[in-house]
Protein backbone atom coordinates (compact mmCIF):
# COMPACT_ATOMS: atom_id res chain seq x y z
CA UNK A 1 0.00 0.00 0.00
CA UNK A 2 0.95 3.58 -0.82
CA UNK A 3 1.09 6.29 1.82
CA UNK A 4 1.31 9.81 0.76
CA UNK A 5 5.19 10.14 2.25
CA UNK A 6 5.68 7.31 -0.45
CA UNK A 7 3.70 9.25 -3.13
CA UNK A 8 5.58 12.22 -2.60
CA UNK A 9 8.85 10.38 -2.65
CA UNK A 10 8.02 9.05 -5.95
CA UNK A 11 6.64 12.33 -7.50
CA UNK A 12 10.18 14.28 -6.20
CA UNK A 13 12.18 11.53 -7.50
CA UNK A 14 10.22 11.84 -11.12
CA UNK A 15 10.54 15.05 -11.17
CA UNK A 16 14.41 14.84 -10.83
CA UNK A 17 14.63 12.57 -12.90
CA UNK A 18 12.55 14.20 -16.12
CA UNK A 19 14.45 17.61 -14.75
CA UNK A 20 18.02 16.25 -15.17
CA UNK A 21 17.56 14.55 -18.33
CA UNK A 22 17.01 17.40 -19.81
CA UNK A 23 20.27 19.21 -18.38
CA UNK A 24 23.23 19.24 -20.58
CA UNK A 25 26.42 19.07 -18.56
CA UNK A 26 28.68 22.03 -19.60
CA UNK A 27 32.23 22.47 -18.56
CA UNK A 28 33.51 26.66 -19.17
CA UNK A 29 36.98 26.75 -20.33
CA UNK A 30 37.42 30.23 -20.25
CA UNK A 31 41.42 30.09 -21.06
CA UNK A 32 40.43 30.02 -25.02
CA UNK A 33 40.93 33.36 -26.85
CA UNK A 34 40.19 34.79 -23.53
CA UNK A 35 36.30 34.65 -24.13
CA UNK A 36 33.87 31.82 -21.96
CA UNK A 37 33.56 29.64 -24.43
CA UNK A 38 31.92 26.18 -23.18
CA UNK A 39 32.36 22.40 -23.55
CA UNK A 40 29.55 20.38 -23.85
CA UNK A 41 29.74 17.04 -22.37
CA UNK A 42 27.85 14.23 -24.83
CA UNK A 43 26.20 13.61 -21.19
CA UNK A 44 23.60 14.79 -18.82
CA UNK A 45 22.78 14.71 -14.71
CA UNK A 46 20.56 11.83 -14.64
CA UNK A 47 22.46 9.07 -13.19
CA UNK A 48 24.23 11.48 -10.72
CA UNK A 49 20.57 12.02 -9.65
CA UNK A 50 19.52 8.66 -9.93
CA UNK A 51 22.58 7.63 -7.79
CA UNK A 52 21.59 10.74 -5.61
CA UNK A 53 17.88 10.08 -5.12
CA UNK A 54 18.89 5.94 -4.25
CA UNK A 55 21.37 6.89 -1.42
CA UNK A 56 18.48 9.14 0.03
CA UNK A 57 15.28 7.63 -0.43
CA UNK A 58 14.48 3.49 -1.13
CA UNK A 59 15.15 1.88 -3.88
CA UNK A 60 11.47 0.99 -4.45
CA UNK A 61 10.93 4.29 -4.22
CA UNK A 62 13.51 5.36 -6.59
CA UNK A 63 12.52 1.84 -8.98
CA UNK A 64 8.68 3.36 -9.41
CA UNK A 65 9.90 6.44 -10.57
CA UNK A 66 11.96 5.68 -12.91
CA UNK A 67 9.84 2.99 -14.15
CA UNK A 68 7.10 6.15 -14.41
CA UNK A 69 9.69 7.85 -16.60
CA UNK A 70 10.00 4.73 -18.36
CA UNK A 71 6.15 4.38 -19.06
CA UNK A 72 6.04 8.48 -19.82
CA UNK A 73 8.96 8.66 -22.06
CA UNK A 74 7.69 5.89 -24.26
CA UNK A 75 3.88 6.25 -24.49
CA UNK A 76 3.20 9.37 -23.51
CA UNK A 77 5.98 12.88 -23.52
CA UNK A 78 9.35 12.53 -25.43
CA UNK A 79 11.18 12.71 -22.03
CA UNK A 80 14.25 10.70 -22.90
CA UNK A 81 17.27 12.63 -23.96
CA UNK A 82 17.36 12.00 -27.42
CA UNK A 83 13.08 12.27 -27.91
CA UNK A 84 10.87 9.12 -26.78
CA UNK A 85 8.20 6.98 -28.27
CA UNK A 86 7.98 3.49 -28.52
CA UNK A 87 10.46 3.46 -31.31
CA UNK A 88 13.04 4.45 -28.79
CA UNK A 89 13.39 0.77 -27.94
CA UNK A 90 14.88 0.32 -31.12
CA UNK A 91 17.82 2.70 -30.45
CA UNK A 92 20.77 1.29 -28.50
CA UNK A 93 20.66 3.95 -26.02
CA UNK A 94 17.44 1.95 -24.58
CA UNK A 95 19.49 -0.43 -23.44
CA UNK A 96 21.07 1.78 -21.19
CA UNK A 97 18.29 2.82 -19.63
CA UNK A 98 16.91 -0.30 -18.64
CA UNK A 99 20.72 -0.56 -17.24
CA UNK A 100 19.80 1.65 -14.29
CA UNK A 101 17.59 -0.37 -12.55
CA UNK A 102 21.11 -2.55 -11.79
CA UNK A 103 22.41 0.81 -11.29
CA UNK A 104 19.66 1.26 -8.70
CA UNK A 105 19.93 -2.28 -6.96
CA UNK A 106 23.43 -1.73 -6.46
CA UNK A 107 23.42 1.52 -5.36
CA UNK A 108 21.24 0.65 -2.97
CA UNK A 109 23.00 -2.39 -1.95
CA UNK A 110 25.81 -0.53 -0.97
CA UNK A 111 23.79 2.14 0.72
CA UNK A 112 22.17 -0.23 3.15
CA UNK A 113 25.00 -2.69 3.61
CA UNK A 114 28.08 -0.58 4.16
CA UNK A 115 28.92 2.73 6.13
CA UNK A 116 28.94 5.61 3.15
CA UNK A 117 32.23 6.96 3.06
CA UNK A 118 34.37 8.24 -0.07
CA UNK A 119 36.01 5.13 -1.23
CA UNK A 120 33.26 2.75 -0.96
CA UNK A 121 31.19 5.45 -2.82
CA UNK A 122 33.69 5.56 -5.72
CA UNK A 123 34.34 1.34 -6.01
CA UNK A 124 30.30 1.02 -5.90
CA UNK A 125 29.52 3.38 -8.11
CA UNK A 126 32.21 2.15 -10.72
CA UNK A 127 30.82 -1.51 -10.31
CA UNK A 128 27.52 0.20 -10.84
CA UNK A 129 27.99 2.24 -13.78
CA UNK A 130 30.03 -0.51 -15.35
CA UNK A 131 27.29 -2.77 -15.32
CA UNK A 132 24.60 -0.32 -16.00
CA UNK A 133 27.06 0.21 -19.66
CA UNK A 134 27.13 -4.29 -19.70
CA UNK A 135 23.69 -4.13 -20.38
CA UNK A 136 23.54 -1.28 -22.48
CA UNK A 137 26.35 -3.54 -24.65
CA UNK A 138 23.88 -6.53 -24.38
CA UNK A 139 21.26 -4.73 -25.07
CA UNK A 140 23.15 -3.31 -28.30
CA UNK A 141 24.92 -6.41 -29.38
CA UNK A 142 20.99 -8.45 -29.08
CA UNK A 143 19.87 -5.83 -31.35
CA UNK A 144 22.54 -5.88 -33.90
CA UNK A 145 22.02 -9.96 -33.88
CA UNK A 146 18.24 -9.48 -33.92
CA UNK A 147 18.52 -7.14 -37.41
CA UNK A 148 21.73 -8.94 -38.84
CA UNK A 149 23.92 -5.78 -38.59
CA UNK A 150 26.92 -6.59 -37.15
CA UNK A 151 28.93 -3.65 -38.09
CA UNK A 152 27.21 -1.40 -35.87
CA UNK A 153 28.08 -3.30 -33.20
CA UNK A 154 31.36 -1.80 -32.94
CA UNK A 155 30.23 1.90 -33.74
CA UNK A 156 27.61 1.85 -31.05
CA UNK A 157 29.71 0.46 -28.41
CA UNK A 158 32.26 3.26 -28.92
CA UNK A 159 29.38 5.93 -29.13
CA UNK A 160 27.18 4.99 -26.62
CA UNK A 161 29.36 2.95 -24.69
CA UNK A 162 33.21 3.57 -24.66
CA UNK A 163 32.84 7.32 -25.57
CA UNK A 164 30.27 8.09 -22.45
CA UNK A 165 31.62 5.85 -19.63
CA UNK A 166 34.45 8.02 -18.91
CA UNK A 167 31.88 11.01 -18.18
CA UNK A 168 30.14 8.68 -16.65
CA UNK A 169 32.69 8.07 -14.08
CA UNK A 170 33.72 11.15 -13.94
CA UNK A 171 30.08 12.32 -12.89
CA UNK A 172 30.29 10.66 -9.49
CA UNK A 173 33.23 13.39 -8.22
CA UNK A 174 30.28 15.85 -7.76
CA UNK A 175 28.93 13.12 -5.80
CA UNK A 176 31.54 13.08 -3.04
CA UNK A 177 30.77 16.49 -1.86
CA UNK A 178 27.40 15.25 -0.34
CA UNK A 179 27.98 11.80 0.91
CA UNK A 180 28.73 14.23 4.71
CA UNK A 181 24.82 15.38 4.21
CA UNK A 182 23.28 12.54 3.06
CA UNK A 183 25.25 10.49 6.15
CA UNK A 184 23.41 13.17 8.18
CA UNK A 185 20.14 13.06 6.96
CA UNK A 186 19.86 9.43 7.28
CA UNK A 187 20.71 9.61 10.60
CA UNK A 188 18.13 12.06 11.41
CA UNK A 189 15.30 9.81 10.11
Amino acid sequence: MLNLYKLIEILVSLQSIVLTTMLPVYIPLPFLDKSSNNFELPITWQIPTIILLTLIFDKRVVFRAFSIYLILGLFIFPVFHQGGSIGYLLTPNFGYLLGLYPLINIIDNFNTRNKINVRNFLKNGFIAIGTMHITGIFYNFIQTIFYNQINLFLFNLGKYSLGKIGYHLLMLFPLLLLIKPIERLKRSK
